[in-house]
């Protein structure tokens, strides 16, 4: 296991590498204001059997952000070059969460050539509910002054929706959090793309739409997972993925929120291994 920090078209990214080079790569994308340390329970899990490869997205977490305006085809391409960087040209097994879906499948969209398959959990893309946090952020005036001050209690308060089990909001990632949010610019880029992708009303449609609709062209083995108590992006978000890929295999985790892989590691794990056996 390793933390590198390559340059990038000139910008410096983060990225987690663990697993035997010549094993079948797996790349696990975070959410919006998150970072890779999301996926910390299925690095310990999965590393044996995989080349295990996460990065903070660009304007996240220690990635500085790209030239150009905030967007799903920056963070997708941000995937894309961190790939090369790290001398990974094989088709990958994309791992998405929440905002991580969307970009998944717009990675596939930019790069099908580059995608093996596509884990989507909690994913963003299908439905315009969204958590009243992130409503907020996207609001031109509030959102960044929101953002421009963070505190403990606020991270608090936001990182405790993410879960079924508030415990799991305990200091260490509440502290972790906080030192996220207050890296230089981090504000600015959240607020820039939560206006971006959002709107008070919600998730706005234009970007779902044209999404979804280029995804039919671009057939991959699909998992779609989900918690029945998520607060951030609905359960009913996941009747929705059904039906938009009718040949996904689907599970719905009972008593979890936006993070299965999180709150249910080892079932979570379970779960992809034996979705990537068979997309293999």
């Amino acid at each position: 296991m390793s933390y590198l920090f390559p340059k990038v078209e000139g910008r410096q990214v983060r990225v987690r590498v663990a697993g035997d080079p010549a094993a079948p790569p797996v790349v696990l994308v975070h959410g919006i204001g998150r970072n890779l340390e999301d996926w910390d329970a299925t690095f310990a899990r999965l590393a044996d059997a995989y080349r295990l490869i996460a990065l903070d997205l660009p304007g996240f977490g220690m990635s500085d952000r790209r030239p150009e305006p905030a967007g799903l085809g920056s963070l997708a391409r941000g995937v894309l070059t961190t790939l090369s960087a790290v001398d990974e040209r094989r088709p990958v097994h994309l791992v998405g969460n929440s905002l991580g879906g969307a970009v998944s499948m717009q990675t596939l969209l930019l790069a099908p050539e580059r995608v093996a398959s596509l884990a989507l959990v909690n994913s963003a893309g299908f439905g315009p509910e969204v958590t009243y946090i992130l409503r907020m952020l996207a609001m031109p005036r509030l959102g960044p002054l929101m953002l421009r001050r963070p505190t403990r209690v606020g991270l608090g308060h936001a990182e405790r929706t993410l879960y079924a089990d508030p415990k799991l909001a305990d200091r260490a990632r509440v502290d972790h959090a906080l030192r996220m949010a207050r890296r230089p610019g981090a504000a600015e880029f959240m607020a820039e793309i939560g206006h971006a992708l959002g709107t008070l009303r919600g998730v706005r449609p234009e970007w779902r739409a044209d999404l979804l609709a280029a995804m039919a062209a671009h057939e991959r083995p699909m998992l779609i997972v989900w918690g029945d108590r998520d607060r951030i992006l609905p359960p009913g978000h996941f009747d929705l993925a059904r039906r938009t890929f009718p040949n996904a295999a689907v599970r719905m985790f009972p008593g979890v929120g936006h993070m299965p892989q999180v709150e249910r590691p080892d079932e979570f794990v379970a779960l992809l291994r034996e979705f990537l056996a068979t997309a293999d």
